[in-house]
């Protein structure tokens, strides 16, 4: 045996894991490089070695999970990496204007066929409110109307949905609530598709970037809500993002967030998430959020509903699950394991309550709500 199998048979074991053991969580080596890779790579070397082959676990969720629970990952995480891109983030703003589209292209971009097999029948990519549902479809309609309701949507009104995906929320909105609005997203394939579903609606969807929202004069929104965007926006343009979504909404209006949050400020994110899912994005922190919005918004309410996402995750590992005779045709296998690993392991993430989920309604700094703002649940 190696020295360092040696070494990551001892740290495995502190989470509870054994390396070719009998638990559902513990990992079958396949390759012996494996250890070089981890141990000399981290998060890198863990998930493409993953992707390669290398090893196996039949519950990867709860082999990360235990590792998160235990903070094992911080011991064997890459430290060069990490600090490189620490620095990078800071001499450089990797979520500029003239990088915009480049997440739409890396993620979104990916296929329409499989973003309708996982996420089922709304096509929304965003955690579900699972409080009283009992599917998945339940608690993405659910989380829907939770944001309509909060936002105190009313016939008549015009809505504003910044990173509109597919145009689900919208498409909900003008059907339930008979608002009008505007969508915007930086994914051809998302734009595409949200337009044929939200046809016949009085809804217009844009190809277009938040900070070009005032090109073309001051058009102003009834209401504003943008959810699973700000993950991409970056902390060197927080203040900038809040004070767009500020000009384009009218006197009295109301302004809802729906973002993953991370427990920590950072500036950079997983090495193995930024190269092979989600490029150049960051997770914000309530302090990074409450420091961007401050003297432009009032925050009415807070509400943090992380460890639904744990479900939400699960629950689109199952339909990608039973989707993948199908997929495989124009997907190849290394894909497949990406994208398996990607969805356990952020499932895990949220299940060790490493990161969370938080909706948080805003009202303007210069116009009180008369009474004050009543919260929704």
């Amino acid at each position: 045996m190696s020295s360092l199998q040696k070494t990551a048979e001892r740290l495995l074991a502190l989470a509870g894991i054994k390396i070719n053991g009998r638990q559902p969580w513990d990992i079958k080596i396949r390759n012996p490089l494996f250890y070089q890779e981890v141990l000399g790579r981290g998060s890198l070397g863990l998930g493409e070695s993953y992707m390669a082959g290398w090893w196996d676990c039949q519950q990867l969720d709860q082999f990360f999970y235990k590792l998160f629970q235990t903070g094992l990952d911080c011991q064997i995480k890459d430290n060069l990496g990490l600090i490189f891109q620490a620095v990078a983030a800071r001499l450089f703003n990797h979520q500029s204007k003239a990088r915009a589209f480049n997440i739409g292209q890396a993620h979104y971009d990916k296929g329409n066929d499989l973003y309708r097999a996982m996420l089922g029948k709304t096509m929304v990519y965003s955690c579900g409110y699972w409080k009283s549902a009992k599917n998945l479809d339940q608690a993405q309609v659910a989380k829907l109307d939770l944001i309509c309701r909060k936002l105190g949507l009313k016939k008549g009104m015009r809505l504003l949905d910044v990173g509109c995906g597919w145009g689900g929320l919208l498409k909900y909105a003008a059907e339930k609530y008979g608002v009008s609005g505007v969508g915007i997203t930086v994914s051809q394939k998302q734009a595409e598709l949200a337009k044929k579903i939200c046809k016949r609606l009085p809804i217009e969807i844009r190809l277009q970037d938040y900070r070009d929202l005032l090109s073309k004069g001051k058009e102003l929104f009834d209401r504003i809500v943008s959810v699973g965007m700000f993950e991409h926006v970056g902390y060197k343009n927080y203040r900038l993002y809040f004070e767009v979504m500020g000009r384009c909404l009218k006197d009295g209006g109301l302004f809802l967030l729906h973002t993953i949050g991370n427990n920590y400020s950072v500036t950079s994110i997983d090495p193995w998430i930024n190269k092979y899912i989600f490029p150049n994005s960051m997770l914000p922190s309530v302090k990074q959020i409450a420091a961007a919005a401050e003297g432009l918004f009032i925050m009415e309410d807070w509400h943090n509903f992380g460890a639904n996402y744990d479900k939400t995750l699960m629950a689109w590992q199952e339909n990608f699950e039973k989707a993948w005779p199908r997929l495989k045709r124009h997907y190849d296998q290394r894909f497949y394991r990406m994208w398996r690993y990607y969805l356990l392991t952020c499932a895990a993430l949220f299940r060790a309550r490493r990161h969370q989920l938080w909706q948080i309604v805003f009202s303007q700094n210069d116009h009180v709500i008369p009474g004050g703002y009543q919260a929704v649940r």
